[in-house]
């Protein structure tokens, strides 16, 4: 697995070397633009509108932009000189929460973290010391030029940290637009509705679940790269029956009723075949 950062991570007076290794990985399709004509990827070239010529890597600065075309010009000095005074080789645990505290619109990704050389003992000592306890380390750290707040925790035997937001980047959901404060909910609708969500409610496993898109879209990918005919399954088309909320619902109830009492005739039916087997 690809280390991405070195540093360490430090509680109290216990300093454990460590690597960072990205935990997740974007699977989107990316697509390349050609030009139609010939088929050529086509380049985007960085061009001064007021100089009209391209402008080299090593002619480009970084800038803020505090008002309409004012800046503020910031150098690679600058922002070294920033990073060396905060420390950007530490991963600094603060405090020690309830992970359940920490509401999962906070969290940002996910990375690992193995020990570095001479750092098992004390990786395995604070894992261990996390596990006994329940708790996960509120921590900070310099990571792409950026200070993060980051939580440590327990994934499968291994320390992840999960970068978090910082208050001031979550936005309000008070400036969500026509969220109604109060309806009058009919009890019958409410019954329903929680009977639906208990005939559908089971153990989370993630396995169960794919991006479906994507992989129709590399499925077509595919047959096209082989000069094959492409077929689609047309989407399933919406019932038009169901004309109200209450309706909605008790159709809901029965569709996952069904499905319910199909899953318990197939597993009768395995358990059935493996006796018969034997």
């Amino acid at each position: 697995m690809h280390t991405m950062w070195k540093g360490s991570i430090s509680f109290g007076l216990v300093n454990i070397p460590i690597k960072l290794h990205a935990a997740t990985e974007n699977k989107d399709v990316k697509f390349r633009q050609l030009h139609k004509e010939c088929q050529t990827p086509i380049k985007y070239k960085k061009e001064c509108p007021v100089c009209e010529r391209e402008v080299g890597h090593d002619e480009i600065v970084k800038a803020y932009e505090y008002s309409k075309n004012k800046f503020v010009v910031l150098d690679e000095e600058d922002l070294a000189e920033l990073k060396e005074a905060s420390g950007d080789k530490s991963v600094e645990i603060l405090d020690f929460v309830e992970l359940d505290e920490i509401d999962p619109i906070y969290f940002e990704k996910s990375y690992y973290l193995s020990p570095n050389d001479g750092g098992s003992k004390a990786y395995a000592l604070l894992r261990q010391a996390l596990q006994d306890s329940g708790k996960i380390g509120v921590a900070k750290i310099i990571l792409r030029s950026k200070e993060q707040l980051a939580a440590i925790r327990i994934y499968q035997n291994t320390l992840v940290m999960e970068t978090i937001h910082y208050p001031d980047e979550v936005r309000s959901a008070d400036d969500v637009p026509n969220i109604p404060e109060s309806e009058n909910i009919v009890k019958k609708e409410l019954d329903t509705a929680v009977m639906l969500i208990d005939q559908l409610t089971k153990p989370f496993e993630p396995g169960n679940y794919q991006d479906d898109y994507r992989n129709k879209l590399l499925s077509m990918i595919e047959h096209k790269k082989n000069n094959e005919d492409v077929t689609i399954e047309a989407k399933q088309p919406k019932q038009d029956n169901v004309t109200n909320l209450m309706d909605a619902l008790e159709a809901s109830v029965d569709k996952a009723n069904k499905s319910k009492a199909k899953n318990k005739s197939k597993s009768k039916k395995k358990t059935s075949t493996s006796k018969k087997a034997k």
